[in-house]
């Protein structure tokens, strides 16, 4: 009964939350042209930061249409009323974000095509699919409408031209009303960007402009950390976000008017924590949701970087830290849950790290695929996925359950909530302390973690401690602990014959050494799921024991001297998508 008035009380809190933000969003929502002509013309198209490929217009052309990793061949019918194979797909469908590789093809048949099937949606008003009209699907057609404008209007007819910028206007009154209705986070901020471009756009709005502008800054200041990161924990919202505040920042210059000052300070901090986030292979860590990032994607934020600054060491607003020595970052989760609003789809991975040296990922979280997440969503976001220590296989956050998951989704509702950190730096490198309380009212024991990385970045100790709340010894029984250690799919592994350690093969031929002192190591199967191309099969380095035997883990990763190191190139098995 405890726990399920617990649940209660936590989607009463979702629900009152929106209630306090619907606010801002009616604020622009009163600014919209009321219904009747449309906008007399669009006064700029925004810039589309996303990557382009003008093969795919082909594709389009013949009625192939390849979104989130599935393909749906029309033969000449309507995409819109097709069956959808997922709502990845359906979201991809309807929010006009391909509509940029018809652009890059350049043709008279892409603009041609474009336009067709703009105006094939708008006639079937979306269709039957509900994924159309979700707010976050609804933001981003209308981003993507308004910057590919050009390409929709290139030889269009007068008729065809008002009926486009009147069904502009449609949608704009439309996500206004909507926009207090998205999940909140990155889906609630990109409606309210949507919304900031459609008042910069549209002729004759200078209402919605300022009204816009307004809750965008607010909702900027409600979601942005002062050290960049985003309230959701999840270092892929920074690319998803920035990729649209940095052309809305461009689109306030061209109209030759001030930019809300949170836009333009938010832009210069979350930019370096793209940088705390990357690794040597330039990929993003895989915490609290974030899966694959594309590299293309990245370099394109990265070039409008105007600030150039260099990323912290502690980023104690968002919880992380970073260990840089040599060629290698350490990239540690320090922090608790985000707040319960913000957790759909946040991970139980505190005190969990991923390891690089240069261009060699060597251990890292399974992360999250990029499509088709309910699938995996139990068991990626559970801690065992999660290069850090479980407790009897337990999670150290908890999640909703039953009718209250089914009515506001796996959120957190309970957690660490107390994560200190200390960091010293001293000759034989940088040491980070910290510890959680995930587990303290479960087990009555506090899991205390302590790395240091070597000056030359080739050294890699930690000690796992757990002790009682208070810092004494905990209950000792025989609650089982695993200290896991997910390893990259491109590494190959293997136990040493006393069974106390692990030699590692690198995809260069490096080799490294893993050593624990204190109990038996074991390599068992794991999965890394943020593959660029689908999960992926890899392996992971596991130290089991009870806390009656040992209530302290020590272990290290350490380079092996290059005349030491074989070259052994891995297999193409480890490198084949793992069947679904």
């Amino acid at each position: 009964m405890g726990a399920f008035g617990e649940n209660l009380r936590l989607a009463a809190r979702v629900v009152a939350h929106g209630a306090r933000t619907s606010g801002r969003r009616l604020l622009a929502s009163a600014a919209v042209r009321p219904p009747g002509r449309g906008p007399e013309k669009l006064l700029i198209a925004p810039q589309d930061l996303r990557t382009s490929d003008p093969t795919i217009a082909a594709d389009i052309y013949a009625g192939r249409y390849a979104f989130a990793g599935r393909t749906v061949s029309t033969g000449g019918a309507s995409p819109f009323l097709a069956a959808a194979p997922s709502q990845d797909w359906a979201a991809e469908l309807h929010g006009f974000g391909w509509l940029r590789h018809l652009e890059a093809a350049g043709t008279t048949l892409a603009q041609a095509n474009a336009r067709a099937l703009v105006e094939e949606w708008i006639s079937l008003r979306g269709g039957p699919d509900p994924v159309a009209r979700q707010p976050e699907v609804a933001a981003r057609r209308l981003m993507s409408w308004l910057s590919h404008s050009p390409l929709v209007l290139t030889a269009a007819d007068r008729q065809f031209h008002r009926r486009f910028l009147k069904t502009i206007a449609r949608e704009t009154r439309l996500l206004a009303r909507a926009a207090n209705t998205a999940p909140d986070g990155a889906p609630k901020l990109t409606a309210a960007a949507a919304l900031a471009f459609a008042g910069l756009t549209l002729a004759g709005e200078a209402r919605l402009q300022r009204a816009s502008s307004k809750a965008l800054a607010e909702e900027i200041d409600r979601q942005i950390l002062p050290d960049g990161g985003h309230a959701s924990r999840n270092p892929g919202d920074l690319v998803e976000l920035l990729v649209d505040l940095i052309p809305l920042r461009l689109a306030y210059a061209a109209r030759n008017l001030p930019p809300p000052q949170p836009l333009i300070t938010a832009i210069d901090r979350m930019t370096p924590m793209l940088r705390f986030f990357r690794h040597g292979d330039g990929d993003f860590a895989h915490f609290n949701g974030a899966g694959a990032t594309s590299a293309d994607l990245l370099a394109a934020v990265l070039a409008h970087d105007d600030a150039r600054g260099l990323p912290l060491d502690d980023a104690a607003h968002s919880g992380y830290q970073r260990i840089a020595a040599g060629d290698a970052v350490v990239l540690v989760d320090a922090g608790p849950p985000p707040p319960f609003p913000l957790s759909a789809n946040a991970h139980a991975g505190c005190l969990s790290f991923e390891y690089s040296s240069g261009p060699d990922r060597i251990v890292v979280n399974c992360g999250a695929p990029r499509f088709g997440r309910e699938d995996w969503e139990r068991a990626a976001r559970a801690t065992a996925a999660h290069s850090t220590a479980t407790i009897n296989d337990e999670s150290s956050c908890r999640f909703t359950s039953g009718g209250v998951r089914r009515l506001v989704g796996a959120r957190i509702m309970a957690g660490p909530t107390d994560v200190p950190v200390a960091r010293k730096r001293e000759a034989r490198g940088v040491t980070l302390t910290a510890s959680h309380d995930g587990y303290a009212a479960r087990f009555g024991v506090v899991h205390e973690r302590m790395l240091t990385l070597a000056p030359n970045g080739e050294t890699l100790s930690g000690e796992d401690l757990f002790r009682g709340p208070e810092g004494g010894a905990p209950h000792v029984g025989e609650q089982q602990i695993a200290v896991r250690f997910h390893l990259h799919p491109a590494i190959k592994a293997s136990v040493t014959q006393d069974g106390r350690g692990a030699v590692l093969a690198l995809a260069d031929g490096t080799g490294w050494t893993f050593g624990s002192a204190d109990a038996a190591v074991t390599l068992e199967e794991s999965v890394f799921l943020s593959g660029a191309l689908g999960p992926r099969r890899s392996e992971q380095i596991v130290i089991r024991a009870t806390l009656r035997a040992a209530l302290r883990l020590a272990w290290s990763f350490e380079r092996m001297p290059a005349d030491a190191s074989r070259r052994r190139t891995p297999s193409v098995a480890q490198f084949a998508p793992l069947p679904l």
